[in-house]
């Protein structure tokens, strides 16, 4: 009987690898007294100290069997290109989701000017950097950079990732500035698409669904820091009827299990609908997998073994395997490799 069972490796579409740094930390009472923590550790990386603990973290990554990454980046220019040679070092595939940054946050991720944004992306490209485009979120990008960014990213046909619906002050403000909910204003300014993935949309309302749907733009979850800042549930089964696609991503990294990620994922489709099973075994590992590869513009990426003798999958039938793992197991049945 075989020992061990072959798989695409799992791609994790969305990390801010840095915030690894915080599990923990019992820091403030809501998402936003969080957010207070995350500023003042944002502030002290540097290129040397994203190179070493990127490598670490990235390294944790694969042998959790997440063999591909999106990171969410907006610690400057050098420190993108030292993540790229972490990712290197790791041996894991990187896409740098370059972060455009126009306003909020603090003085080291914003740039002076839409241009300026995409000036830096020509750089990364020119030094061999698999990219995508970011507008951090409508709270950091005025609708002229969103017009900007979805223009280049249509042009250039590079992925697309942008957080929208985490919260609902960011619903607030953007109806109060915009008169318009999140994800409306991405689809005004272009920036909605197959290339494109929205991530979070948590409180995403119907309407906003529907738009997703209509224009093939993925949704990434990150069930596990979703759950560690307070953000509220995925509307899971408005998605699945709606056949938005999905991958996952573990963002602030509190967990680097894509096991979990994919387990919390249909748990919460469970507990809204009061039905087991809602997303198939196939559907869970394509969320985990090809979705996740697709998101970030990857046509290849390696793969992973799972060892058939862990004690987890004891007894488990062959058949019945790949559906063990999002049932039960954790990223401790993934081989080094």
């Amino acid at each position: 009987m075989a020992r061990t069972l072959e798989l695409p490796g799992f791609v994790n579409a969305h990390s801010h690898t840095f915030q690894r740094a915080l599990r923990g930390r019992a820091a403030g009472g809501d998402f936003w007294a969080w957010r207070e923590g995350m500023l003042a550790e944002a502030e002290r990386q540097t290129p040397d100290l994203v190179r070493s603990s990127y490598e670490e973290t990235y390294r944790e990554m694969r042998a959790a069997g997440f063999t591909a990454v999106g990171e969410f980046h907006y610690l400057g220019l050098a420190e993108a290109l030292a993540a790229a040679e972490a990712a290197r070092a790791a041996g894991i595939e990187l896409t740098l989701l370059h972060v455009a940054y126009a306003r909020g946050g603090i003085d080291r991720f914003r740039q002076a000017s839409v241009d300026a944004y995409l000036g830096e992306v020509g750089e990364l490209r020119a030094e061999g950097v698999r990219v995508g485009l970011a507008p951090h979120s409508v709270r950091a990008c005025p609708a002229d950079w969103l017009e900007a960014i979805g223009n280049h990213a249509r042009a250039e046909e590079l992925p697309l990732h942008v957080h929208a619906d985490e919260q609902p002050r960011e619903i607030e403000e953007c109806l109060a500035e915009h008169g318009c909910r999140p994800i409306e204003l991405l689809g005004r300014t272009g920036c909605l698409g197959e290339r494109t993935t929205v991530i979070h949309a948590t409180h995403a309302d119907g309407a906003e669904l529907d738009l997703l749907a209509s224009t093939g733009t993925t949704i990434c979850a990150c069930p596990t820091t979703e759950a560690d800042l307070g953000d509220g549930f995925l509307p899971a089964e408005r998605i699945r009827v709606r056949a938005i696609p999905l991958c996952i991503g573990s963002d602030s990294n509190v967990r680097i299990d894509p096991f979990e990620e994919l387990r919390e994922l249909e748990g919460i489709a469970r507990r809204q609908t009061g039905r087991r099973g809602v997303f198939s075994t196939d559907e869970l590992h394509r969320f985990g997998s090809a979705q996740g590869a697709r998101s970030l513009g990857l046509e290849s990426w390696p793969g992973i073994e799972i060892d058939l003798a862990h004690a987890t999958l004891s007894g488990i039938e062959p058949e019945n395997v790949r559906a063990a793992l999002v049932a039960c197991a954790a990223a401790d049945v993934v081989l080094a490799s």
